[in-house]
């Protein structure tokens, strides 16, 4: 059975190749890890955003995933984020990349972040209620609202983490290496491409006929220029500030 609620044994192929870690991005989380030096990934996936200058151990319950893993770091345990096998305080700090809202019990694996970490626990989250304003929401309103039914109140997540909570915004720019799909909010085009759609969890929840006629619909868009007069500015647009989060939380 799946260990969220994504099938990434089924789905997960090819996701190394469209999700790559975008620098800036990664500045901006190791930035937020402080000075710690041994640090807790969870829901790792393919390693992405991991830092090199520190002592990294890596969860991660999908062996399609884990196998992703390029041969530079080191292999993943396989565990659920909701059932932890460190002990208390085991870690400096500790790190979830665009992850919790696939978990099976959000709270229970939250707690258990803080549980083993004695110092910043950082997640990368999207914010549900901002997420509307994507311009796919146009095309394809299913997945918009699929991904935010998916996504915890951040208010939720700060409860949960206990302490002192910090959100900052994370810029999206231009020639972004990591595929999720505000990334791609100046290349439309990128979305007639399946193998990127797939490496998007939000379209698994998507009826294919609505993705079809989502699809379709930016085709022909793209093709008559009617997104262009839309959206056309944001071709030209050197960074983006979508509704991706950066939370940070202190004991």
């Amino acid at each position: 059975m799946p260990a969220g609620d994504f099938d990434y044994e089924k789905h997960g192929a090819g996701y190394a190749v469209q999700r790559r870690a975008d620098p800036r991005i990664a500045a901006q989380i190791h930035a937020a890890l402080g000075s710690a030096r041994t640090v807790l990934n969870v829901g790792a996936g393919s390693g992405n955003y991991e830092p090199l200058d520190r002592h990294v151990v890596a969860v991660e319950p999908s062996a399609m995933m884990r196998v992703q893993r390029p041969r530079h770091l080191a292999p993943a345990i396989d565990a659920r984020a909701e059932q932890l096998p460190f002990d208390d305080g085991a870690f400096d700090a500790a790190m979830a990349m665009i992850t919790i809202h696939q978990w099976s019990d959000v709270a229970r694996g939250l707690r258990e972040l803080r549980r083993v970490t004695r110092g910043p626990v950082v997640i990368m989250a999207f914010d549900g209620e901002a997420l509307h304003r994507f311009w796919l929401n146009d095309y394809a309103p299913e997945v918009i609202e699929a991904e935010r039914r998916r996504c915890p109140l951040f208010s939720t997540v700060g409860a949960l983490l206990g302490g002192t909570i910090a959100v900052q915004p994370v810029s999206i720019h231009i020639d972004c290496t990591d595929g999720f799909t505000e990334a791609f909010y100046a290349r439309p085009e990128r979305f007639l491409d399946p193998a990127v759609r797939r490496a998007q969890s939000s379209w698994g929840f998507v009826d294919p006929s609505a993705q079809e006629r989502a699809v379709e619909k930016l085709r022909a868009d793209l093709e008559s220029g009617a997104w262009d007069r839309r959206f056309g500015d944001l071709r030209t647009l050197p960074v983006f500030e979508g509704s991706l989060r950066l939370i940070v939380g202190m004991p």
